[in-house]
Formats: C-alpha cells, sequence, structure tokens
C-alpha cells in the first residue's frame, strides 16, 4: 500500500503514453520490499515521500523545492546539485534530495556492465532514480543526501573511472553526437573533439568562475542530433566546402522507382511514386536543384546544407571530401525570450588534432566574455548588448559575408562595408544583382 494518496499524480498514468509516475511507484514498492536485498544508505521511503512531495505541489499549485543551497565534493565547485525540500517534518525521506550529474562518455556508449555498476551504486547510496539523458547530457543520478556524497564520489573516480559532470557557473559538460563511429554523414570526429575539449578544460568544468553557464556541443554534421546550434553558447558543426557528390545512375534509380527513397524509412505507406521535383527539389530552401537532361544539378555556392537532399536520396548524394566544421555563438533556450539560435562565428575549420585554432577561438571567447557579462548573462546576451562586431574583435576572426543576421534578407548586418576585403565585393555585387531592394 502506497504511503501517500497521490489521486492527481494517478491521472498522469491514464494517457497512451509510459508515466513516470508508474516508474516511481514501482521504484517506491521495490524499496519497500527490499526485492534486490540491499541495505539502503538514505530513507527506504525517498521515493515514497517523493510522490507525496510531487503530489501535494500539485494540489497547491506551489514548488516546495527550496531554491539552491551549497553542497558538493571536496575540491570540486560543480556536479553536485543541493536541493532540499521545504516539508522535511511531512517528507523526511526527501528532505534532502541531491542531485549529481555524471560526465556521459562521448555519444553515449556503455558497456552493459559499466551500466548495472552504476545502477547498483545509485540503489544502494540514492534513491535509485535516474535520467538517462535529459538536456544537459550528463548521466543524471536523482536523489541522495549530503553523507553519501564523497562515498559516491569516491566509487565513481576510482572504481568505475568516471568523473562529474558540470553545474552552476563553469563549463557545462561536453556533448556529442555519434559521429565518425556510426554517421556516414560526419565531416570531423565529433567524439574525438569532444572529449580532448572535456580533458583540456577540467578546471573550467568543475571549479565555477564564469558569469554564468557555458555550453559545449557537437554535432557531426548539418543533421544537428544533439541539436548544438539551439543549445550551447559554442556550436560545433561538421560541413564541408567543396561540391556535394552525386551518383547520377543512383539518381535515376531513384526517380525510376528501383531504390525507395528516406532510406526505406516509410515504406510501410502507400504514398505513391517518389517525385524528386515535389520531394527534393522545391523542397530546397535555396532553390539550387534542378533537373536537366534526366540529370541532377546543384549550384553549390548556393547551398546552405541543409541536408533535405541528401536525407531523402542517401545512395545518390554524398557530403563533399573537403570536411572540417563551422563554429556558431551564442545559443540558448530562455523561458521568457524563446529560443535563440546560435550566430556563425567561424565558416570553416579542420576538424584536426591538436586542435589549436578551436582552443584559441575559446581562450578568447572566455577571456572576453568573463570580464564584460554581466553576474547570470549568457554568452549570447553578453554579445547581444556589445555587438556581433565585439566578437569579432576578440576573437581575431575576419569579418565574412557568411554573417549575417537573416540569410538572404538582411545580409551584413554585422560589419561595416569598407572593412570587408576586397575578395568579398564579388560576391556582394553577385548577391545584390540577384535580391534586387
Amino acid at each position: 500500500m502506497p504511503k501517500h494518496e497521490t489521486p492527481l499524480l494517478d491521472q498522469l498514468e491514464s494517457g497512451p503514453w509510459p508515466s513516470f509516475v508508474s516508474d516511481l511507484k514501482r521504484q517506491a514498492e521495490s524499496r519497500t520490499q527490499k526485492q534486490n536485498d540491499i541495505e539502503y544508505q538514505i530513507p527506504v521511503d525517498v521515493v515514497d515521500d517523493l510522490l507525496g512531495l510531487l503530489e501535494l505541489s500539485y494540489v497547491e499549485k506551489e514548488v516546495h523545492w527550496k531554491h539552491g543551497g551549497i553542497v558538493g565534493v571536496f575540491g570540486y565547485g560543480g556536479g553536485v546539485i543541493g536541493r532540499y525540500c521545504d516539508q522535511p517534518q511531512k517528507f523526511p525521506g526527501v528532505a534532502h534530495f541531491h542531485t549529481v550529474r555524471v560526465n556521459q562518455p562521448a555519444g553515449k556508449f556503455y558497456k552493459t556492465d559499466f551500466l548495472r555498476q552504476l545502477a547498483d551504486l545509485w540503489d544502494f547510496r540514492g534513491s535509485g532514480v535516474t535520467n538517462m539523458h535529459g538536456s544537459t547530457g550528463d548521466i543524471i543520478l536523482l536523489g541522495t543526501t549530503t553523507p553519501q556524497l564523497e562515498e559516491i564520489f569516491f566509487e565513481l573516480t576510482h572504481n568505475m573511472n568516471q568523473d562529474l559532470g558540470g553545474s552552476g557557473s563553469n563549463l557545462r559538460t561536453p556533448e556529442s553526437c555519434l559521429g565518425e563511429s556510426r554517421c556516414e554523414w560526419s565531416c570531423y570526429d565529433a567524439q574525438e573533439l569532444c572529449y580532448q575539449l572535456t580533458m583540456e578544460y577540467q578546471d573550467e568544468l568543475h571549479r565555477p568562475a564564469f558569469p554564468y553557464k557555458f555550453k559545449f556541443k557537437f554535432d557531426g554534421c548539418p543533421n544537428g542530433c544533439v541539436a548544438s546550434i539551439a543549445r550551447s553558447d559554442l556550436s560545433f558543426i561538421g560541413t564541408w566546402r567543396d561540391d556535394i557528390r552525386i551518383d547520377q545512375e543512383a539518381v535515376a534509380a531513384y526517380v525510376g522507382g528501383e531504390i525507395q527513397p528516406n532510406g526505406g524509412a516509410h515504406a510501410g505507406k502507400d504514398w505513391g511514386p517518389f517525385d524528386i521535383q515535389k520531394e527534393v527539389i522545391d523542397l530546397c530552401p535555396t532553390k539550387c536543384m534542378w533537373m536537366e537532361g534526366g540529370k541532377l544539378k546543384i549550384n553549390d555556392r548556393e547551398c546552405t546544407r541543409c541536408m533535405h537532399c541528401l536525407n531523402v536520396m542517401p545512395r545518390a548524394l554524398r557530403i563533399g571530401n573537403d570536411r572540417g566544421l563551422s563554429i556558431l555563438a551564442g545559443a540558448k533556450a530562455p523561458i521568457l525570450d524563446g529560443a535563440q539560435m546560435g550566430s556563425l562565428l567561424l565558416p570553416f575549420v579542420k576538424g584536426e588534432e591538436p586542435y589549436d585554432a578551436i582552443k584559441e577561438v575559446i581562450e578568447n571567447i572566455w577571456d572576453w566574455w568573463m570580464e564584460e557579462g554581466k553576474n547570470r548573462e549568457r554568452l549570447g546576451e553578453t554579445m547581444k548588448r556589445q555587438g556581433f562586431q565585439k566578437l569579432l574583435e576578440v576573437t581575431g576572426i575576419p569579418a565574412d559575408p557568411r554573417h549575417v543576421e537573416h540569410p538572404r534578407f538582411t545580409p551584413y548586418i554585422f560589419w561595416k562595408e569598407e572593412e570587408v576585403p576586397g575578395g568579398f565585393e564579388r560576391d556582394i555585387a553577385d548577391y545584390r544583382s540577384r535580391h534586387p531592394k
């Protein structure tokens, strides 16, 4: 029998989708019955009280978690989020309910024995409730008490070869897609760059010294599987500089119905015969594709690497061979202002070790932002307040026609025309001839 009545939470189990409430109830029952024969190091009824506290929040329409709290492990300023409830007498199991962030491996590759070891540790010293993975990217271990933190940290670092992730006003845990390990579109080794920068900036990851949080995320290609363009202060997105490679025989096979589009992803439904004009060419955002004499043509100078055509016809179109990455700056997802996408900062750099050019950009930005950023001001807000031109100055990146606020609508907004090197004058004239006012 449950410890607390939860009629409002029970309603969340009535829908067609799996419910976190059901998961929590199962965990609460398991702990109560000690099904795993574990000598729990925190209150057995921690999950019961978690459900009760959440029900109370729904009833009173008020959050019952206290804000903030200084708690952590010796020598680290980040990685543990202190959490206390304001009803400790009524819900003693969650009087302390700290969250531990663990640095996930690049690409989130795990061995099953590691996951078992992690689950056993958290059942023993925590609530057993995890989040694999949230928007932060970290392994999130939800709910433990202050005396257990050093014990958990020792087990993670000494016996599991793991480290804590980032929390607070520091570098948050870098996150990457699968990259070249699994993806045919990857333009650089996203996992390796993620790992190298994680190891390089350990001090910034564990000892908060920034105005606010700072995030790296690494997308191996413009498909953006970790959505770095929307969720990171510095976004690293794979791209290429040369032309898309075209296999005209495969194009003809798609048109003729011999090869299924989208890798056969929609084969279970009758969409009718494949129409390359309707499904590919007309959907190109820059209209840079057309059929001519039965062959597909692409004006690669106009291509914005949206990836749609490559995703629809992967056996006919391939990314170029001159590969690297673009760096975008200033993205975040604030509650009040809405999503803010990253602005293109460095159009192209080779993603090759030792990554010195990338590290120089990062450190120049940090030097400026730590000096000029206000308390709890993200990089994008400092950029907006001081201007994108200032960011170009501090990074030493020259102005480029691709530094635009609204592509193909109001270009060249971030810099003065007389500052543009002569090599861009032809591009400007070409753009204006095709886009008259």
